[in-house]
């Protein structure tokens, strides 16, 4: 089971590197972490012809902390090779679930791009936002999740976001969820 931001079953913690007014500079191991935390794969590999759209999911489970939101951009690597990402490119804040990337193949040479799983394919960045937290509370929520990756979710949620959200109110997002996992 992989998370983008923490296991599951650890307390996360999100402190992301903010100014201080003062420019700094971050050293290789710190730059490499945070580039490995905020990269998504795909659950699936799969190939897209020509003119083709396809709904890839993410593999890994995305949480967007009630004060952030996230912003997606497609890695230059598929870029280049004429895959282009459709969706509005961003992540409501509170949001936890895995992403469907819709994907097209706009390729000038007309041939097939093929995403194979694991390999980098999207960034998140992360923007801080202002004001009171408003989580996401739409039918999204914990969609492709699996009842136990949704089970450690709600019981982090609760206890490390208490002020924010409600046991029974992410419950039942839960049992209404749009898009289930699929079965193993």
């Amino acid at each position: 089971m992989r998370h983008c931001l923490g296991a599951a079953t650890e307390t996360i913690k999100f402190s992301p590197i903010e100014p201080t007014g003062n420019m700094c500079i971050i050293g290789k191991n710190q730059l490499t972490e945070l580039i490995k935390s905020y990269i998504l794969t795909v659950k699936d590999e799969r190939t897209l012809h020509y003119l083709e759209h396809q709904n890839l999911i993410s593999h890994e489970v995305v949480f967007t902390p009630p004060n952030y939101v996230a912003h997606l951009t497609a890695k230059s690597k598929y870029g280049r090779m004429g895959l282009s990402f459709l969706n509005a490119a961003k992540v409501h804040s509170g949001y936890v679930g895995r992403l469907a990337l819709e994907l097209v193949n706009l390729s000038n040479e007309r041939q097939p791009i093929t995403i194979r799983r694991g390999d980098p394919l999207m960034h998140i960045e992360f923007v801080k936002r202002e004001g009171e937290a408003s989580p996401y509370n739409g039918n999204y929520m914990f969609q492709f999740m699996s009842e136990e990756e949704i089970s450690d979710y709600v019981g982090i949620l609760t206890r490390e976001f208490k002020t924010v959200f409600r046991k029974d109110d992410l419950l039942r997002a839960a049992k209404e969820r749009v898009a289930l996992a699929p079965s193993a």
